[in-house]
């Protein structure tokens, strides 16, 4: 291709708000079980028909009492009950404390527990508190934590283990949750070999195993698809359209590594566009230049390149949120922090780079020494993704921004 007709370098922040502008959320929704919505993204708001806590009660194992029959510290009570967690007590009448244990219903007329170390029993029955009483000590108040008619999880919020409990909290045994998106799967290339059809010794001149197949299928099942996979298509005009047309019949995106380039056996453009649409991206990003982005009739297309790494990072940056975006998910930018870089990076690039580094014992970052997009072992040394703007260069001891793999990989 003449340089003067390659597409121009698109930004990936304005690559990522095009792709984004095509997600509409799925329609469909579905009701799980609470116990198997880890993961899922929350359908409607979830609003909570009752209090929580439900009633008054002890934050500690203690003595309930009212706080002005203490006026000082050394003062003696009689304890009229003993109120354990289940069970209500009566009212407690004036001068008088009760026992109570943690979560026990706080009895009417009591406006203060006292820990149980501040108290002295004593053999008559009564007790001796030790300590100056302020009024509302120690007493959850009913709904402190969640009120009546309050939306607790939003609409749009992936749900984890603490959603879950919290839903739980308020008797919900389902969840009306997104669904599943279907994503078709394939790779392309007559040089792809999957692992065990042929063993590392008897592995042909020029051909390689098939990994991003292995981590892409991952990746999408982390984020709560379906996946369809459709293996390997041989690098031919035909199997493409008639893969396509296949993955395409019941999927709401299809995603293929490889082919997405300018090469004579890349068939993948021809292909899609003779089905549908397709926009050829060039993303300054390093690794992951190559992206393309097209419908073929209903379902969304999504073409990765090749490279092992460039695949690897341009499904978390570009992939991951537009997945999300399809089950409802309004914020899926992953959250960076700033480290401080304990390497030298002198070679500025005119594309925004994601070097893979890791947190060392000094609670800096070191990155891999090579950042060959072909080098898949960056990408499991590492602890994530160092965002190094276009143009930067890192001098040892600098403030960095980065994406630790916990916030793309999930």
């Amino acid at each position: 291709m003449n340089p003067s007709t390659r597409p121009p370098l698109k930004t990936l922040a304005d690559a990522l708000g095009e792709l984004l502008a095509q997600a509409k959320q799925l329609a469909a929704a579905e009701s799980v079980s609470t116990f198997d919505a880890d993961g899922r993204v929350l359908a409607q708001d979830l609003v909570s028909a009752l209090q929580v806590p439900s009633f008054d009660n002890s934050a500690m194992d203690g003595y309930a009492l009212r706080a002005a029959d203490i006026p000082e510290a050394g003062a003696v009570l009689p304890v009229s009950q003993r109120i354990a967690a289940g069970s209500v007590g009566t009212a407690l009448a004036a001068g008088t404390a009760a026992r109570i244990f943690t979560g026990a219903p706080v009895p009417a007329g009591a406006d203060a527990v006292v820990m149980q170390e501040e108290c002295a029993p004593r053999d008559d029955g009564s007790v001796q508190i030790n300590a100056a009483v302020v009024m509302g000590q120690n007493i959850r108040k009913s709904g402190e934590d969640i009120a009546r008619g309050s939306t607790i999880i939003a609409a749009g919020t992936r749900l984890s283990p603490a959603e879950l409990g919290l839903a739980a909290s308020i008797g919900c045994a389902s969840l009306q949750v997104a669904r599943r998106p279907r994503v078709a799967l394939f790779s392309t290339g007559d040089e792809l070999v999957m692992p065990g059809e042929v063993v590392p010794q008897d592995l042909p001149a020029g051909s390689i195993y098939n990994s991003n197949r292995f981590f892409l299928r991952a990746m999408l099942q982390r984020l709560g698809c379906e996946v369809v996979d459709q293996g390997i298509v041989p690098d031919s005009y035909e199997a493409t359209v008639a893969a396509l047309q296949s993955a395409a019949q019941d999927c709401d995106l299809v995603l293929t590594s490889g082919g997405v380039s300018v090469g004579e056996e890349d068939h993948i453009k021809p292909a899609v566009q003779a089905l549908g649409s397709l926009d050829l991206w060039a993303i300054a990003i390093k690794p992951g230049k190559p992206f393309a982005y097209g419908k073929v009739g209903g379902a969304h297309f999504i073409g990765l390149p090749g490279n092992p790494v460039s695949s690897f990072v341009t499904f978390a940056l570009l992939v991951r949120p537009f997945v999300l975006r399809l089950q409802g998910m309004q914020n899926v930018a992953p959250q960076a922090v700033t480290m401080r870089a304990d390497f030298d990076w002198p070679r500025a690039d005119r594309r925004q780079e994601f070097l893979r580094a890791r947190i060392n014992a000094h609670g800096g970052l070191e990155r891999f020494a090579n950042q060959s997009s072909g080098v898949l072992t960056s990408a499991v040394w590492a602890d994530g993704l160092v965002d190094n703007p276009a143009g930067t260069t890192i001098a040892r001891g600098d403030l960095v921004r980065f994406i630790p793999f916990a916030q793309l990989l999930g």
